[in-house]
């Protein structure tokens, strides 16, 4: 799936709830599916800042695509499934189509009406982080070629 078909599928998905508190869960419980990540690599280095709790994201890349993983701490379940949807969406793309995607998924669900200003802080910085590694990538894959 590229990364616009996996948003309409976000979208479709959080279509299916009217309740604002059931799609908050749904990003809680899209959190808890999310695989830990290595604690060593949980480092500052990984650490997103501006996040209102302990949210880390590291990246690899394998095979010209970019795959992310990430956590948060024990207790901050919204920011966990944030960072789920952000690599379900983004992970195992192209460097590149990382680096420049248009993350539309995230008003069309309404994510502002049901975080608050802290938490749309740190998905921003979340979101700056994961298109960094696209922009950093893309320079190695290219000049790889």
């Amino acid at each position: 799936m590229t990364i616009n078909e996996k948003q309409d599928e976000i979208i479709e998905e959080f279509d299916l709830f009217d309740d604002q508190l059931d799609k908050t869960q749904y990003i809680i419980d899209l959190g808890k599916k999310l695989p830990p990540m290595p604690e060593l690599n949980k480092t500052d280095e990984n650490r997103i800042m501006g996040c209102q709790s302990k949210v880390w994201v590291d990246a690899e890349l394998k095979d010209d695509r970019l795959y992310f993983f990430g956590d948060s701490e024990q207790t901050a379940q919204i920011s966990k499934g944030l960072v789920g949807l952000l690599i379900r969406v983004l992970s195992g793309e192209k460097p590149e189509d990382i680096a420049n995607a248009d993350l539309y998924f995230i008003p069309r669900v309404g994510m502002g009406n049901l975080i608050t200003s802290l938490r749309a802080g740190g998905l921003a910085s979340m979101i700056e982080r994961m298109k960094g590694y696209g922009r950093a990538y893309a320079g190695q894959t290219a000049q790889a070629k």
